[in-house]
């Protein structure tokens, strides 16, 4: 009922920058929170960062220097620019909607496809 497109990932060169989206559609009452996780080669999935619907934000301590995310409620889409980046930054991105409520009363998280993103030169 509900799906996540990603778009913004891509090769992009050290200490360059990446922006990425995330739209959620469906028929959507209300979104609890959304957010990036990644998984690089050989590592466990982490997050990157997460925004509530009410803007309070969370980062990983690898990226909160360098990354910054954002949400528009009224499109149910989410923003994370992407700065300084490294080759640790290398990784499968996806998109992540926390405690998403539909009109069908559903309460479900929901994931987006997963992006590549490379940082090489």
């Amino acid at each position: 009922q509900v799906q996540l497109v990603e778009s913004g990932g891509g090769l992009v060169q050290p200490g360059g920058s990446l922006r990425r989206s995330c739209a959620a559609s469906g028929r959507i009452v209300t979104i609890y929170a959304m957010g990036w996780y990644r998984q690089a080669p050989g590592e466990q999935r982490e997050l990157v960062a997460a925004i509530t619907s009410g803007g309070i934000t969370n980062y990983a301590n690898s990226v909160k220097a360098r990354f910054t995310i954002s949400i528009d409620n009224a499109k149910n889409t989410v923003y994370l620019q992407m700065n300084s980046l490294k080759p640790a930054d290398t990784a499968v991105y996806y998109c992540n909607a926390d405690r998403v409520i539909t009109s069908a009363h559903m309460f479900i998280d929901y994931w987006g496809q997963g992006t590549q993103v490379t940082v090489s030169s």
